[in-house]
C-alpha cells in the first residue's frame, strides 16, 4: 500500500560495480553517481534508485526521467528496455562511458544506445585532461542562451572534467557546451589555449517525439562529486529539469540541502524533508544541526481531493 511519486529515477547497476573498472580512467566509478545524487539534493529535486535489473515497462512506468550516471554495463536487453523507455515518452540523461560493456564487462565497438545519443565511439578516451575547458554559449543564430546554461549567462568558459570520450555526432545538434582543448600546464610560458573554442561539443542535446535525451562524454558527474565546483552543480541540476521537461509534483524552495522524498498510499500522501545542511554532511556525524526555512509546494495527484 506504499508506492514512490518522485517522477526521476537515478538507475544503479550491480553489473557495472562487478564487472568495470579495469583500465585506469574508470577509477571511483561511484563517484558518478554521488554527484548526480548531490545535484538533485542541492536542488531539491524528488528521486528514487532504480536497479538496472528492473528496467521492464512496469518498473519504468512511474518515471518521466532516467539517469544513467556512467552505467557502463548494460546488456542489449537493457538497452532495448530503455530505448523502449524513450519510444514510449520517457527521458533519458547519460554520461560518459554509458553502454561502452555488456553485461559481462566486454567492450563494445559503440555504444549500445548510440541512436538514442545520436553519436558514435571514436574508439578513445581521453584524459586526465590539463587545463581544458567547456565554453557555455548563446545559439548564434538568435543570440539566446540555452535552458541548460540558466544562471551561466555570464559564464564565458568553465573548467572541464578529467576525462571523456571522444565521440563523433550522426547529425546535428544545438552547441550550447563546447571544448577548449587541452594545453599545457607548465612551463609558465607555455600555459595558453592553442584554441579558443571548437565545435566539439561536450553535451549532446536531442528531442526524440515526447522525450528528450541528454549525453555528457565527459565525466562531469564524477568531476563534481570530486572538486564540488558550483558551475558543474549548475549545469548537471539545468540539464535535468531540461529533460524533465515538467514541473515536479513538489517545489522546495530553501537555502541549503534537503532531501525530498514523496509517497502516496491509498488514502494518502507524504512529503518526507530531510535537512541535510551541516558542515559535515559529506561525513558520519553530523557537527551542527542548522535549521533553515523552507516553502513547500505541493502539486496534488490528478483525480485526488484533500480532505484532512
Amino acid at each position: 500500500n506504499t508506492a514512490p511519486l518522485a517522477r526521476i529515477g537515478v538507475v544503479y547497476s550491480e553489473q557495472t560495480d562487478q564487472n568495470y573498472g579495469s583500465k585506469p580512467w574508470q577509477k571511483n566509478y561511484h563517484d558518478h553517481a554521488y554527484g548526480i545524487y548531490h545535484a538533485l539534493i542541492e536542488d531539491h529535486l524528488p528521486f528514487e534508485m532504480v536497479n538496472d535489473r528492473l528496467m521492464d515497462a512496469e518498473h519504468l512506468k512511474p518515471f518521466k526521467l532516467l539517469i544513467l550516471p556512467n552505467v557502463a554495463a548494460l546488456s542489449d536487453q537493457q538497452c532495448s528496455q530503455l530505448r523502449k523507455f524513450v519510444e514510449n515518452g520517457g527521458s533519458l540523461i547519460a554520461t560518459y562511458e554509458t553502454s561502452l560493456y555488456n553485461e559481462e564487462g566486454k567492450s563494445r565497438t559503440d555504444f549500445g544506445l548510440s541512436d538514442l545519443f545520436g553519436v558514435s565511439y571514436s574508439q578513445s578516451v581521453e584524459g586526465p585532461l590539463q587545463n581544458s575547458y567547456l565554453r557555455l554559449k548563446a545559439d548564434n543564430s538568435n543570440s539566446k542562451f540555452h535552458p541548460v546554461l540558466k544562471g551561466l549567462e555570464d559564464a564565458y568558459r568553465i573548467i572541464n572534467g578529467t576525462h571523456q570520450v571522444n565521440v563523433t555526432a550522426k547529425g546535428n545538434f544545438p552547441s550550447p557546451v563546447t571544448l577548449v582543448p587541452s594545453y599545457p600546464d607548465l612551463p609558465m610560458e607555455d600555459v595558453y589555449p592553442r584554441t579558443g573554442d571548437t565545435d566539439i561539443r561536450e553535451l549532446y542535446l536531442r528531442e526524440l517525439g515526447a522525450g528528450r535525451v541528454a549525453y555528457f562524454p565527459g565525466d562531469i558527474d564524477r568531476a563534481f562529486w570530486q572538486i564540488m565546483g558550483h558551475d558543474h552543480g549548475k549545469l548537471l541540476r539545468n540539464t535535468i529539469r531540461w529533460a524533465l521537461n515538467e514541473e515536479p509534483m513538489v517545489s522546495v524552495k530553501s537555502p541549503g540541502v534537503m532531501d525530498v522524498t514523496t509517497w502516496q498510499q491509498e488514502k494518502s500522501m507524504t512529503v518526507h524533508l530531510v535537512n541535510l545542511t551541516n558542515p559535515m554532511m559529506m561525513k558520519g556525524p553530523f557537527r551542527e544541526l542548522i535549521p533553515v526555512d523552507a516553502e513547500v509546494v505541493i502539486k496534488l495527484p490528478t483525480h485526488r481531493k484533500v480532505t484532512s
